[in-house]
């Protein structure tokens, strides 16, 4: 790939905000590190539920699957207008708004006030710094100025670091600058523009003109699944689906047998990991067997890293530069999304 094209479709510079991800890593960690949560009372919490939308969720969904195995108070993600019934003063919500205007988690951080759950708010600013101010509710300020999705960095590694401090996990150093040290050392090779020695450019190649479908297991890589998903969508600009093991073998695998003038368009993306089940990892393998004979070719990847953070922070960097470059190729520029911004001005428009 030519360096001028590049230039030429990425109008916003979104290559620089990829290359420069361990850094915001990094500041997100300095940030947090600075919250003093003395004063927050987390005596009889039953229950967390992280609110939020788009790129401001994901975070609280990674935070979610990857301390499944640890946490021993349940942790919902909400993307909705209200919350669940069962949220009430025994509840942490953390309210994660990149830009502080998200109109449905504003109306749950309403919400949230009147069932009189315990608050904790992640924000540029906006509405909820507003709100926050207001309530003398704890709220931990974020750089803004990113798209949501790029802010990856601030909505996750914050909300690591904010659970350390709580107590409710264990410290996480070790795991942290193993994931740090895959970022730094996997941009040195995705900003080279050469498919002969950049992964993330030879699959966004493999990809193109393609319908990616994304498989994974139900554990570990679930929510970096959906993080591949949606940056197809994003910064691509095209249609992507997945499923997980063991539940797609139940349904959805039966379905690759017909309509063959769209399956040999589809492109599938096996994300593996060392910890799968073994049992997943037979199901991967037969349906491997099963599907490629009638798929246009399948992918499998799989991160070699020691710890579980860093394995899955490996694959998700992996995955945007991989939209990324495919953007690129589909010639057109990465960061708007003008069909969001359509919906959200039209909403505007008409009071709640």
């Amino acid at each position: 790939m030519e360096k001028k094209l590049v230039k030429k479709y990425d109008k916003s510079n979104m290559f620089d905000v990829l290359k420069n991800f361990h850094l915001q890593v990094k500041d997100a960690l300095k940030i947090a590190g600075k919250y003093n949560p003395k004063n927050f009372n987390t005596k009889g919490i039953k229950n967390i539920i992280i609110t939020g939308l788009g790129g401001s969720a994901i975070g609280g969904d990674l935070f979610r699957s990857y301390t499944q195995y640890e946490m021993k108070i349940p942790v919902t993600v909400n993307r909705n207008y209200t919350l669940p019934e069962f949220a009430d003063s025994n509840t942490l919500v953390i309210v994660s708004s990149y830009s502080g205007n998200t109109e449905e988690t504003v109306s749950a951080y309403k919400q949230a006030i009147k069932a009189k759950c315990r608050i904790i708010c992640i924000t540029s600013g906006g509405e909820v710094k507003k709100i926050a101010g207001k309530n003398k509710h704890n709220c931990i300020i974020i750089p803004g100025g990113l798209q949501p999705r790029c802010a990856l960095g601030y909505s996750f590694f914050t909300l690591l670091t904010l659970f350390i401090k709580l107590g409710f996990i264990k410290d996480r150093q070790k795991d942290i600058l193993e994931a740090v040290s895959f970022l730094e050392k996997s941009k040195d090779e995705y900003v080279i523009p050469d498919s002969q020695k950049n992964l993330a450019l030879q699959i966004a190649i493999e990809l193109k003109g393609k319908l990616p479908v994304v498989y994974s297991s139900t554990d570990l890589l679930d929510v970096v699944n959906l993080r591949w998903r949606g940056q197809f969508s994003e910064n691509a600009k095209i249609l992507a689906y997945g499923n997980f093991y063991p539940e797609m073998n139940h349904n959805e695998l039966v379905g690759w047998k017909l309509n063959e003038g769209i399956l040999n368009k589809i492109i599938v993306i096996f994300l593996r990991d060392k910890e799968d089940n073994k049992r997943i990892k037979l199901r991967m393998d037969i349906t491997s067997g099963i599907i490629k004979k009638y798929a246009d070719n399948i992918i499998s990847l799989e991160s070699d890293g020691e710890s579980r953070l860093g394995r899955i922070f490996d694959l998700i960097y992996l995955g945007d530069w991989v939209s990324y470059y495919l953007a690129i190729l589909n010639e057109v520029n990465p960061t708007p999304v003008d069909a969001i911004n359509f919906l959200k001005n039209k909403l505007e428009k008409i009071s709640m």
